[in-house]
């Protein structure tokens, strides 16, 4: 069974999970008490997330730093760069959705997905498994410190400083948690039951999020023309990525295994840490619109990359230099 079609009932569940949004939203006490069981799902999420990681495997692994950096480089100074750039874009978005491109800039780079397809195209896969974390750990506190600089205030949206508190209590406790519990049930969550969780988090994140878009009405500003650019938009971006991280790792000297690593860590964002951290971060906001190329991005790399790694694997010879 390929990659693509493991990641297929993530696909699914999000499609379905919009669908229902849009015949049925959830309204009223529903949509509150839906909401509550949305966050527990969510530090569910974190606190497996930190039983399934050793702690002592991830800083044996830290010593390969330069790796490590420039992966979070790329994934907290790069990306938010490139999403700052992409300011022009309000000329023919709506203003709500450029800063759903911008935040999906500031989000971390995958932990399933990373791993898997540097090992596909045989890669450094230890170091990818501890520059994965590390992008997650360091995001809890990254991404909504870039969220509060990059985004506070822009269009009357203002974010309250007390989302790192937020954040904190709902994903950073779970995971020390997790990490304290690590011992116990490491066997359960490093297999089926984050897995499970993980799919069955964002889905109810998408449709929490896409109901309160269809109450509120946000989507009637959304076009198909607006879709479809969002999708060109993050093809360009994912090719990009995947270019530029393999050159600069080459450049830097890199082995090959580390280039690919870098390339399939580098070039990613996390939808399962994406939307949690929307959800927190923006609360009421009209969170369907600022999900919406984050969600899009996500089916777009897990495509390309798919081919990619498939080829490395298939070609077992150093990437192209360019």
């Amino acid at each position: 069974m390929s990659l693509l079609k493991r990641q297929d009932p993530l696909i699914f569940l999000i499609i379905a999970a919009v669908m229902v949004a849009i015949v049925a939203p959830a309204r009223g006490s529903f949509a509150e008490a839906f909401s509550s069981a949305t966050s527990v799902a969510i530090a569910l999420l974190f606190f497996l997330y930190g039983a399934r990681l050793s702690t002592q495997e991830a800083l044996r692994g830290l010593y390969h730093w330069r790796l490590h950096l420039l992966i979070l480089s790329f994934t907290f100074l790069v990306f938010p760069l490139i999403g700052l750039a992409l300011r022009p874009l309000t000329f023919f978005l709506s203003e709500d959705l450029y800063l759903g491109i911008l935040f999906l800039t500031l989000v971390p780079s995958t932990v399933q997905s990373s791993v898997a397809f540097t090992s596909i195209a045989r890669g450094n896969v230890a170091g990818a498994i501890v520059a994965a974390s590390v992008s997650n750990l360091a995001g809890v506190f990254l991404t909504p410190l870039l969220v509060f600089a990059l985004m506070n205030s822009r269009s009357g949206l203002h974010i309250d400083a007390s989302v790192f508190l937020n954040i904190a209590l709902q994903l950073l406790v779970p995971f020390v948690l997790g990490q304290m519990a690590h011992r116990w049930i490491k066997g359960f969550a490093a297999h089926k039951a984050t897995k499970i969780v993980d799919r069955g988090s964002i889905t109810m994140v998408v449709y929490s999020a896409f109901s309160a878009g269809m109450v509120d009405g946000v989507w009637r500003s959304t076009s198909v023309a607006e879709i479809l650019f969002l999708v060109a938009l993050s093809i360009a971006l994912v090719a990009f990525m995947l270019w530029f991280t393999r050159v600069s790792a080459q450049r830097l000297g890199f082995e090959r295994g580390d280039v690919l690593a870098v390339q399939f860590c580098g070039t990613k964002k996390s939808l399962a840490s994406g939307l949690p951290m929307a959800s927190v971060i923006f609360g009421g906001s009209a969170l369907g619109l600022f999900i919406l190329p984050l969600m899009i991005f996500h089916q777009v790399q897990l495509m390309m990359c798919s081919w990619l790694a498939s080829r490395y694997a298939l070609r077992e010879e150093e990437p192209p230099r360019g």
